[in-house]
């Protein structure tokens, strides 16, 4: 109740500051930006789109110092990034869907510009020179198939053009914090070629301590860089090969034991954020991506579009799980994850029709190297394994205007995969079909009100426990979601005031959980039913010039229906990794004098890491804040991020880690463009 009660106090003071302002502005020109998006594979405006989309352009990417996608995500409501402790290991959580990192699959599939980033262990992009990240939340299965279930990230990268522009950037702040940026793009032949080119080099000291040392253990250092070559040879046809690498080498992560897990191993309870670690941890990875995207405009109405993608990630990890002098739990892994993806489109639309028609196929090949040290007799093991994956679909999604105001809404789409998981010689294979509908109306109340409703399908892929014995344990089967939403976009005052809101029902059927088999056996398996419900509140206001207020609020409830195993009876539980609510308010001033201030909460409430709901991290509240000085070409900020350095650790692994929440944050950016 308490987010309620905020967030009615919030609003009180919003309509009390509209009242004051609203008479002695209501001649001036101030509105809020009008965004057209592409989530939907074709170009519209997103007031106009029936569903609950959160959208972030390059100017508020700036002034919420939007780093990761983890930022991305505290700005939106019923969505959260669960990081694991270890460096690139995330999983995203949107609307209390969630999927476990080790079955290389997510819950809302991350999409920059058009390649596909499906896998929990490689989910990471950098927020460098974009032009506009897209939230989709609920099922996206008709346009983007598996791994859609919850809802989709798209992300769209800044074409270079007929204009040379370039921007260098640094950063300093606590902790050891040093950043420095590039980048610059233009023509290479106007109106032909065209180049944009950036890199990123991001380092920072830990804030988890070894006794032994006395040096932090969580450093991280970063750098990226990527390249892009526009071509141009008609006014019809757009021509995009780029390619980037992004090289992380950070240590052994911002995790420990807790007493429950030291006393496992006959260890005493260790000190909040410090380890006594006799193995040096680090976790090496690169990720490389290339792609090659071609738009060729047919007519005024027909497009088409390929999309070629290739990302590969390679992950070095030395880590120490026990956390002690001792050699309980050692691990050395040498992960792979390659994917190659292509995807051909077509796009129509006019006053009435909007249709869009493709086909898309990918081919995966996961490998996993890793050998585990203990004097604990059979915890010591070495293994490689191999999983190969195949798939292919076809999909079709339409709008069609039926008289002035109803709009019809229609989508299908077929998937099929297959799977081959591989070790030390012996094999399991499988193979799925999905196939996922959406229907829904539209109903334009006025230009600026429109209301919808929707039922659509989602589904989690399926996958393989290569460790069990019983012909009914080596596989499981996907994960399937029904969503029932209505919602409504609005805009009022000449644009100045964005209200828009979504209420959705989920049937969550065969859930992908941990079921105990016996005492000594756990396996993934489709042993749960849950339901979901929950509200979404996105508001965004300009009362005068310079002055805007923003806020969002997500309201979550999924329980399971059905789930019982070897341990105990779950029904009713709440879902693990689902947050109650999560909450966003900010408040910005910029002046045409250069000035320039903002603050903003942001929230999550209570959330279990178990079945059995034991271990609960506890609702919390970040508070953020910039203030500077912007001129045409140069900016200067200082910034902090969890000022008030609020703690929000989370138990997890049945009680035997916890994961320690980031510490407060400030600095200083200077920005030149040019």
């Amino acid at each position: 109740m308490q987010i309620l009660k905020r967030a009615g106090r919030f609003f009180m003071c919003l309509a009390m500051t509209w009242m004051i302002f609203a008479q002695a502005q209501a001649q001036e020109s101030v509105q809020v930006d009008s965004i057209t998006i592409t989530a939907n594979k074709m170009e519209e405006n997103v007031q106009d789109v029936s569903a609950g989309i959160t959208v972030f352009t390059e100017k508020s990417i700036s002034d919420l110092r939007i780093d990761s996608i983890s930022d991305v995500a505290a700005y939106t409501p019923n969505f959260m990034i669960y990081e694991n402790g270890i460096s690139g290991a995330n999983a995203p959580v949107m609307r209390g869907m969630f999927a476990d990192i080790h079955s290389h699959s997510v819950s809302a599939g991350m999409y920059v510009d058009g390649v596909p980033i499906l896998d929990g262990m490689a989910y990471e992009q950098d927020m460098l020179d974009i032009e506009r990240i897209e939230v989709l939340k609920g099922p996206q299965g008709t346009l983007y198939g598996k791994s859609s279930e919850a809802g989709v990230i798209n992300i769209v990268t800044k074409k270079p053009g007929n204009i040379f522009t370039g921007k260098i950037a640094g950063e300093a702040g606590m902790d050891n914090k040093r950043k420095a940026l590039v980048s610059m793009s233009g023509p290479m032949k106007k109106d032909k070629l065209y180049f944009g080119i950036c890199a990123l080099q991001d380092e920072k000291d830990g804030w988890v301590e070894d006794k032994n040392s006395g040096e932090t253990v969580d450093d991280i250092q970063r750098r990226y860089g990527s390249a892009k070559l526009r071509y141009t040879p008609a006014d019809n046809l757009d021509i995009v090969l780029q390619g980037s690498i992004r090289q992380y080498d950070d240590e052994q992560g911002h995790m420990n034991l807790t007493p429950m897990g030291a006393a496992m191993y006959g260890l005493a309870a260790p000190e909040n954020r410090k380890v006594t670690s006799d193995f040096s941890g680090g976790n090496k990875s690169k990720i490389s991506s290339q792609s090659l995207n071609v738009d060729w405009d047919v007519t005024e109405n027909l497009k088409i579009t390929s999309t070629t993608a290739h990302r590969k990630l390679s992950k070095d990890m030395v880590l120490d799980y026990d956390f002690s002098p001792q050699t309980f739990l050692h691990c050395v892994n040498n992960d792979s994850n390659a994917k190659l993806s292509q995807e051909l489109r077509t796009g129509f639309s006019n006053e009435k029709l909007k249709l869009v028609t493709g086909f898309y196929a990918d081919k995966d090949k996961i490998v996993s190297d890793y050998t585990l040290y203990s004097i604990i007799p059979g915890m010591a093991m070495a293994s490689k394994d191999e999983i190969k994956g195949t798939s292919g679909s076809a999909f079709t999604h339409a709008g069609f205007l039926l008289g002035e105001k109803l709009t019809i809404l229609g989508g299908l789409r077929y998937d099929y995969q297959k799977k081959e998981y591989e070790s030390a010689g012996y094999s399991i294979d499988n193979n799925w079909d999905e196939i996922s509908p959406k229907i829904g109306v539209e109903y334009k109340i006025k230009p600026t009100i429109i209301t919808y409703a929707g039922i659509s399908k989602g589904y989690l892929s399926g996958g393989f426990n290569p460790y069990a014995h019983e012909q009914a344990y080596l596989s499981y089967d996907e994960e399937k979601l029904w969503s029932y939403e209505i919602g409504a976009k609005s805009s009022f005052f000449d644009n100045r005031l964005i209200l828009n809101a979504a209420v959705y029902y989920m049937d969550i059927d065969d859930l992908q959980v941990h079921e105990m088999i016996d005492s000594a056996r756990s396996y993934t398996t489709n042993a749960a039913r849950a339901t979901g419900k929950g509200f979404e509140l996105e508001l965004t206001a300009m009362p005068v010039r310079g002055l805007s207020f923003m806020a969002g609020v997500g309201l979550s409830d999924v329980e399971f229906d059905e789930f019982k195993d070897a341990a105990g009876n779950y029904k009713g539980n709440k879902k693990p990794y689902a947050p109650e609510y999560s909450f966003n308010v900010g408040v910005q001033y910029r002046s045409v004098t250069g000035f320039y201030c903002r603050a903003d909460i942001t929230g999550y409430g209570d959330m279990y890491t178990d079945k059995k709901n034991e271990f609960k991290r506890d609702a919390y509240e970040l508070v953020n804040a910039k203030i500077g000085y912007e001129t045409e070409k140069f900016d200067v900020y200082i910034y902090g991020k969890n000022i008030f350095d609020k703690a929000y650790d989370s138990v997890y692994g049945d009680g035997f880690y916890v994961n320690y929440s980031k510490p407060a944050e400030a600095g200083v950016t200077i920005t030149y463009r040019f």
